[in-house]
């Protein structure tokens, strides 16, 4: 997937949230394969366990098998057809997650070789808040960002100043 770019600038936005809110003895159940920011997290001490592949869709159990106090899943959810039900598994008390939005001038991604690399659901930040208190989470702290590409073009001009990623902490309403 980083073959030929690496998105440094949403890397250290996501770092520097992730900080501010949990700490370096909180244990993590990162969703998704191990990735080049799971391997970041590491670097920086956090402890981070990532799921093994498994389709989330259909088998939730890597949800609940062990307890962790928080649960990150950075640009995992487009790619779920069912999000609500991996909400509703989560054990975690605590939750860190990351979305690329909705943008008007760009249609949802499609990787036409790679059928993981596809997004279902594109979110607008009110979609994904109100996915979030539905499942029983209640946002604490949220962020949009920018992610400008080095190239020309309307789309590249757009994306300078146009929210491409939204990122939340949020807790598990008892």
């Amino acid at each position: 997937m980083y073959e030929k770019t690496f998105p440094n600038k949403r890397f250290k936005h996501t770092l520097e949230f992730l900080q501010k809110h949990i700490t370096t003895s909180e244990s993590i159940l990162d969703l998704g394969v191990e990735n080049p920011f799971s391997t970041i997290m590491k670097e920086n001490g956090y402890t981070v366990t990532n799921t093994k592949g498994e389709d989330l869709d259909i088998d939730q159990s890597a949800l609940s098998q062990n307890k962790y106090q928080v649960t990150t899943a950075f640009e995992i959810f487009e790619h779920l057809l069912n999000p609500y039900t991996v909400l509703q598994h989560i054990q975690s008390d605590k939750l860190v997650l990351s979305i690329p939005m909705r943008l008007w001038f760009s249609p949802a991604y499609r990787s036409k070789t790679d059928m993981w690399d596809r997004h279902y659901h594109e979110f607008e930040d009110w979609q994904l808040d109100w996915l979030l208190e539905k499942a029983g989470w209640k946002i604490l702290d949220r962020q949009k960002f920018t992610n400008p590409v080095k190239q020309f073009g309307i789309r590249p001009l757009l994306r300078r100043f146009t929210p491409r990623y939204y990122i939340v902490y949020a807790e598990k309403v008892k």
